[in-house]
């Protein structure tokens, strides 16, 4: 049949389908497909649809039937319009139906903002799109569309991914369409705003975040994956340290107030006006010091033993990384106390220092003379915090 070609790859039934099928040649089609099964018996079967312009409700029976023939059955790149009939009709709520994705290139485009899954690139003026460091990013990325469109609905302005394609060398992206934006760190790298006014949007958009109420298991409970970093140290602190660092993050009470999870100046764009967030798939719920405990790393804990890295990461020196941190903080408390902003500051550290020594253990950095310093800085930090902290909350 010429709308039907099949092979068999690794144990899996290949069907390759093209034109159209409808009522006239659906009959004939579940013949071939038949035949095809009788000739490649196999335990799965991919059904490749990037030649298929057009399936009826004839067509979609034999499909329907091959899906219960051969329960492992998946359906790829499906064109949108194709894709469109399956969804309306029910079928990608029973099978696993792949979309065929467009292919850009990446190649010599601008970085404007970078986060623990992925990098953000400018691809023409207009347009931005993340690319995800997973090459296999599906699952994450639809994961994340959901979670901006939580925030969205509730008020938080961040950008809708429209688009996910393919990348050209491999790997998946999501493409935004952000107008005449520009990230908070390229405003402070090119001078078009002052730290101060700069801080102030930052933290003015982090309170509306943090004000902002989510339905309890909507998103990742922060306390809990901070309790799973602390429990990866028991066997690399001291018994007692790992007892207090323990018991401080059980003491934090639950709280469903959204935070971003990995907020700093690459993560933000001003968009005519308006703060904009640009990398949601950290969106979590919890305690603020968990925030602010990722925003202290952004600016002061990653670059600490190697001050370039900030440089490299957030495009600004560390130094000035750190007295935008300052400023940051006294915002966010509305304070000028300087002990009250310490005291605040270092139960973030010992969130902060937690997560940096767990990332760079995980990372092998226990066999690096870099890694190995990483470590022990946290230790000595942690060391110094913990025995003087009673509790994380303020």
């Amino acid at each position: 049949m010429e709308n039907l070609q099949s092979s068999l790859e690794n144990d899996t039934l290949k069907l390759v389908l093209s034109g159209h099928i409808d009522s006239s040649n659906a009959p004939e089609l579940e013949k071939a497909v038949e035949e095809a099964r009788t000739a490649y018996p196999a335990s799965k079967a991919v059904v490749d649809c990037e030649k298929l312009e057009y399936i009826s409700s004839a067509g979609l029976r034999v499909i329907l039937r091959l899906k219960k023939a051969v329960p492992d059955t998946v359906l790829v790149n499906v064109c949108q319009v194709v894709y469109e009939v399956f969804e309306m009709t029910g079928f990608t709520e029973m099978m696993d139906i792949r979309k065929a994705y467009r292919e850009i290139s990446v190649e010599g485009c601008e970085v404007i903002g970078q986060g623990a899954n992925g990098k953000v690139y400018r691809i023409d003026p207009d347009t931005i799109v993340k690319v995800y460091l997973n090459p296999d990013a599906l699952p994450e990325i639809h994961r994340e569309r959901e979670l901006a469109r939580t925030a969205f609905v509730l008020g938080v302005p961040t950008a809708i991914p429209y688009d996910v394609v393919r990348i050209a060398g491999g790997g998946y992206g999501s493409v935004f369409e952000l107008l005449n934006a520009t990230s908070f760190a390229k405003l402070l790298i090119n001078r078009e705003k002052t730290p101060d006014e700069v801080a102030k949007l930052s933290i003015d958009l982090l309170k509306l975040i943090h004000g902002t109420v989510v339905k309890p298991g909507s998103m990742p409970d922060m306390r809990a994956v901070a309790l799973d970093w602390a429990d990866f140290l028991k066997d690399y602190l001291p018994a007692e340290q790992y007892e207090k660092l323990h018991s401080l993050i059980e003491a934090v009470p639950e709280d469903y107030h959204m935070m971003h999870g990995d907020y700093h100046i690459k993560n933000v764009m001003l968009q005519n006006g308006e703060s904009l967030l640009i990398d949601m798939d950290t969106l979590c719920y919890g305690h603020p010091v968990f925030e602010l405990a990722s925003m202290y790393n952004a600016y002061c804990g990653y670059g600490e033993t190697e001050h370039e890295n900030t440089k490299k990461f957030l495009g600004i020196p560390y130094e000035e990384a750190g007295e935008f941190w300052k400023k940051s903080l006294a915002l966010y408390l509305d304070s000028t106390d300087e002990t009250r902003i310490r005291e605040v500051e270092e139960k973030a550290m010992i969130i902060g220092y937690t997560r940096i020594m767990r990332r760079t253990i995980r990372r092998n950095g226990l066999n690096t003379p870099e890694g190995q310093a990483v470590i022990e800085n946290c230790r000595r930090h942690l060391a110094e915090l913990l025995p003087r902290t009673d509790t994380l909350l303020f």
